[in-house]
């Protein structure tokens, strides 16, 4: 109840917006999905690398395997399995038209998980991400449904546990669903970022005043006031929330800041859809993250931030200091709970305006498909690439890579975010051949970070898409992956083996297909976490002399396949 109290206060208290219908959460109908008391790792709107956290993270007391619990009644509408993100996670849709999803399961429910074998067998398919009938998996509230585990993307046992409106699959914050955790603790606020806004907010660093404490839930920053070169700035805060008994640094549910005591701009993380969740970068400081590890969450909206968490009485948050007069600011941080804390803070143009850097590159802006081009590289971002206007710097270096096509073409720079991917096309410094040319690949590389592609051909020019900023390559790449065999090799007797387990090895890291059988037959064989392949022995793997292939290909469509003679 305190939850839903809480956002009827935020729509009152900050409320010269005009504020939506509020919308109503069930109270108690979801249960805790463990047996043990929730204790949150991770809580939803939590900040992210490239997203915001979309859920709960439930403690599992630091292992796996304990038992996962439908949160109501309902059926599983949909399984999904992959390497890396959920890892194995189930989704229930319940008649009150919300739906739950468990993730980074072990083991399902066996009614579960013989369906979704049967269903991976059909598709020859590990990786799977099923829509199922509602009559198929009914389930009632409080029904096994897994054990817990750490599978997928997850760093550490726990469950990741989510609630969405089925209608339109956004995300809902489940504090707002009564569920049985207390919070007595007040966030707590580190310190006050505030910006020139007469230029990007990738191109200055801003000036960074620590929080101090000066009574219960409330701060103060800088000196009294604060003098800026500047007639228009925005404000940023570090803050984070917990809860009773628990240490870890969670996320904040609102934050409003008023400027004389006018309320300017909020945001709230009540409600985020997965297509808008990396949006998450036009929220903080991206630029002071990437290069000083430090999260500062924007009060103001970036004119690049698409269907955005926040609400804006005026200019997006930007404040107008040019009378040259004492400002107050205002910035209340709340949780889930009501709980409150509150920073103020003065502020006063001094009237001597800083000068405005003169940068290179060509000046990129938000909400407008605009591109380079040069005589070997050319690169185009699309309309909702940026956050904020930005100069795009470009330069070219000889590569020192022998199987380079090209040389390294430096494009921005990686403090400077893309919400959507850009095009970036290269041409070949010679002619190549049909077979060379179904073997490139880009790579984009970043410091010790790579990631390559495939291309694709129009005329001379080679094209992939890339979510970051960085250095770019035409690679030839004509190696095969290699199979590697792990406890096992050819004419090994496993008849006192349970599983076998093989990983690919493959010269720019990346493989696409990777396919085992047994006498010709496709058997199914886990990937978690994108490593190591695994083969629980089951009835496609009977006792006698057995031939296993193992067929994989890589990012270039460079193909191998290794056998093995094997007993059981």
């Amino acid at each position: 109840m305190r939850a839903v109290y809480f956002l009827y206060f935020l729509c009152v208290t900050f409320s010269t917006y005009a504020q939506p219908k509020m919308e109503t959460y069930p109270q108690g109908y979801f249960r805790n999905p463990l047996d043990v008391p929730i204790n949150l790792s991770g809580n939803f709107g939590e900040l992210r690398a490239n997203h915001y956290h979309m859920g709960f993270d439930l403690k599992t007391n630091a292992r796996e395997n304990l038992a996962v619990h439908a949160a109501a009644d309902g059926y599983v509408a949909r399984v999904k399995i992959e390497a890396a993100g959920f890892g194995r996670a189930i989704y229930i849709n319940h008649p009150n038209g919300f739906t739950t999803l468990y993730a980074h399961l072990n083991e399902f429910d066996p009614a579960i998980e013989a369906y979704v074998k049967q269903k991976q067998y059909e598709a020859k398919s590990w990786a799977v991400f099923l829509d199922i009938p509602p009559g198929v998996l009914p389930v009632s509230k409080g029904q096994f449904i897994a054990y817990s585990g750490n599978t997928g993307g997850s760093q550490a046992p726990h469950l990741h546990f989510e609630i969405r409106r089925t209608s339109d699959d956004v995300n809902l914050n489940p504090v707002l669903f009564g569920f049985p955790l207390s919070d007595h603790t007040r966030p707590r606020i580190l310190r006050l970022g505030v910006y020139d806004r007469r230029y990007s907010v990738y191109e200055q660093t801003p000036k960074i005043f620590a929080a101090k404490p000066v009574g219960a839930g409330s701060y103060t920053a800088g000196s009294s006031p604060i003098i800026v070169n500047t007639p228009k700035v925005s404000v940023a805060i570090t803050s984070y929330d917990t809860h009773d008994g628990s240490s870890n640094l969670n996320g904040v549910f609102s934050g409003a800041l008023a400027f004389d005591g006018k309320p300017i701009s909020e945001f709230i993380m009540n409600n985020i859809s997965y297509n808008d969740t990396r949006y998450l970068n036009a929220h903080i400081d991206y630029r002071l993250k990437q290069t000083a590890g430090q999260y500062l969450q924007h009060l103001s909206e970036l004119p690049g931030y698409i269907n955005s968490i926040y609400q804006t009485e005026e200019q997006n948050g930007i404040l107008d200091l040019s009378d040259g007069e004492v400002h107050s600011v205002s910035i209340t941080i709340a949780d889930g709970f009501g709980n409150r804390s509150v920073l103020n803070a003065s502020l006063r143009y001094s009237g001597n305006s800083s000068n405005i850097p003169l940068l290179d590159g060509k000046l990129f802006y938000p909400l407008m498909l605009d591109g380079y081009e040069s005589e070997n590289c050319e690169f185009y971002i699309p309309e909702q690439g940026l956050y904020d206007s930005v100069h795009i710097t470009y330069s070219i270096v000889q590569s020192n890579l022998p199987s380079a096509l090209t040389g390294l073409h430096r494009i921005g720079n990686t403090s400077i975010p893309l919400q959507v991917a850009m095009m970036v096309r290269l041409k070949p410094t010679r002619q190549l051949s049909a077979s060379e040319r179904e073997r490139t690949i880009m790579q984009w590389s970043a410091g010790s970070k790579k990631a390559v592609k495939k291309v694709e051909w129009y005329n001379d020019w080679a094209n992939a898409q890339f979510r970051d900023f960085g250095s770019f390559q035409l690679l030839l790449d004509m190696e095969p992956p290699v199979v590697v065999p792990i406890g096992f090799a050819d004419g090994s007797n496993l008849s006192k083996a349970s599983r076998l387990m093989f990983t690919i090895r493959d010269n720019n890291e990346k493989f696409n297909k990777v396919r085992a059988e047994i006498d010709g037959q496709w058997v199914r064989c886990s990937n978690d976490k994108g490593k190591t392949f695994i083969y629980r022995f089951d009835e496609h793997f009977p006792p006698g002399d057995h031939v296993l292939r193992i067929y994989a290909e890589d990012e270039a469509g460079n193909t191998t396949e290794s056998s093995f003679r094997i007993r059981r």
